[in-house]
């Protein structure tokens, strides 16, 4: 305690340290014992390996598969790509169906109590494709047996590559039943028109 009664730190009387207002001397000479090549010396050999230069990757595809997990994750994005593009191409992500040789495919557009049925074929190169005419049936799916509107048009295949037929069906209901009929074969679809 002081004189004048108030508690004092035991060290209040000892210099710790420089005032706040001091600024650093360059004639202190400081000396700094940090050497980093001794440190580096005296590191594991896995740690030395990681502060060597090493040259510069410059290609994307080299940072792709700069590591194993990365070749994994790239090889197994190619081959789920080239997996999609095959079955893409063998048409099981198609919405067409195939008549005859001819790949058919169907549209539909509800406009004012009435429903525009679009019908585009075109031929498949691979296959011998029929021409000639083609009946086709439209009609709305019944819950119970009785009558229904059935609306009946023929169209004619030629031997162009690519065809398109439109027809307005007398109805609009979200899902149609439609039948198409050459004289070798038919194709019984439901489809749903936008």
């Amino acid at each position: 305690m002081t004189d004048s009664g108030e508690r004092q730190r035991p060290n209040a009387n000892y210099k710790l340290s420089k005032p706040d207002n001091m600024l650093p001397d360059e004639a202190e000479g400081l000396t700094f014992y940090y050497n980093r090549q001794r440190r580096l010396d005296k590191a594991p050999q896995s740690v030395r390996d990681l502060y060597k230069e090493q040259p510069k990757n410059h290609g994307i595809l080299r940072s792709l598969i700069a590591d194993r997990p990365r070749k994994i994750l790239f090889f197994s994005i190619v081959v789920l790509c080239i997996m999609i593009w095959i079955i893409s191409f063998l048409g099981y992500f198609d919405s067409s169906y195939l008549l005859e040789g001819n790949r058919i495919k169907i549209s539909g557009t509800i406009f004012e109590g009435a429903t525009i049925v679009s019908i585009k074929k075109t031929q498949n190169n691979l296959l011998r494709s029929y021409s000639g005419s083609v009946d086709i049936a439209v009609s709305i799916p019944a819950e119970i047996e009785g009558e229904y509107p059935v609306f009946y048009h023929r169209i004619f295949f030629t031997l162009e590559k690519e065809e398109e037929y439109s027809f307005v069906v007398p109805f609009d209901d979200p899902l149609l039943l439609m039948a198409l009929q050459t004289e070798n074969s038919s194709l019984k679809l439901t489809f749903n028109p936008n």
